[in-house]
């Protein structure tokens, strides 16, 4: 008897518990009615799949008409990827002081083209004060990208002095790891000679307007060209430091030191002619590009 009238308290309480929540506003425990807010976000019909031949589906057609999204679309297509763009850099325009005569040395290049493909000229060249150049050439090349940081460069490139000569060149110039650029050229002229060209530098900034850019250049040639001053080997060779200071990202005033070496039978020619074949230039020169 006592267990039965247990289980009859247990059970009346939960009954009650139930009749509650069954009746709306008659209890502490009634669950809240809740009906789902309406969405404030535009339902774009998706497009029907497109015939064969009719191209791709996309979704701005639907909203903006193919029409409007054609013109939207080629002026894309031009200015991020198939625009062309001109550009001129004159790296190195400077006055050079050493022991004897001072010279001069320029160093310019620019392109015409895009992404993949352009027109590169190239001019570099020097000599000294109250005498004609040692030294002047132009090149021109159709430049071909073959990666994300190189390219690969052929054409031509005329001598003017000391002597008119014209060679077939073949190249590369990017940016290594690291962030040097680097650039080299093989040469091979309308007598056979062969000759070859590496440069290498790289911008250490000090402060986000000085920067500190050590430079190296070295040639070699194949065979002795005595018209030319060049033996065989290892011709010649080039160390320099230039800091200079950047006023605006396009124009850039420096100053540095280099030192020129000739190795081999370069140096018993350049001996031969009066000169000396290890030179220290103090420099003072202008950046610039646009």
């Amino acid at each position: 008897m006592k267990a039965l009238l247990t289980s009859v308290l247990i059970v009346l309480p939960v009954s009650a518990m139930a009749q509650d929540m069954n009746h709306a506003g008659h209890g502490t425990m009634q669950m809240p009615d809740h009906k789902p807010a309406e969405s404030t976000v535009p339902i774009v019909q998706t497009p029907p799949p497109p015939s064969a031949g009719s191209g791709p589906a996309r979704a701005a057609d639907a909203v903006w008409g193919a029409d409007a999204m054609r013109d939207s679309r080629k002026a894309l297509r031009e200015e991020n990827g198939g625009m062309k763009l001109f550009w001129v850099d004159i790296d190195r325009a400077e006055y050079r002081m050493r022991s004897g005569r001072d010279g001069y040395l320029w160093d310019a290049q620019g392109y015409y083209g895009g992404d993949i493909d352009k027109l590169w000229v190239k001019s570099e060249g020097e000599g000294s004060f109250g005498d004609k150049p040692e030294q002047a050439e132009v090149q021109a090349l159709w430049s071909h990208a073959i990666g994300p940081w190189f390219d690969f460069q052929s054409g031509v490139r005329h001598d003017f002095v000391p002597h008119g000569r014209t060679d077939a060149v073949i190249g590369v110039q990017g940016l290594a790891p690291y962030q040097f650029d680097v650039e080299a050229s093989l040469f091979l002229s309308s007598k056979g000679e062969v000759r070859a060209r590496t440069e290498a530098e790289l911008d250490q900034r000090i402060t986000q307007r000085l920067i500190l850019q050590p430079r190296t250049e070295i040639n070699f040639s194949a065979q002795d060209i005595p018209e030319l001053g060049v033996g065989a080997g290892l011709d010649r060779a080039e160390f320099g430091l230039r800091l200079r200071y950047e006023f605006a990202r396009e124009f850039a005033p420096y100053i540095g030191v280099s030192q020129e070496w000739r190795a081999g039978r370069s140096a018993t020619y350049a001996r031969a002619a009066g000169d000396d074949p290890s030179v220290t230039n103090y420099l003072a020169g202008i950046r610039l590009w646009f």
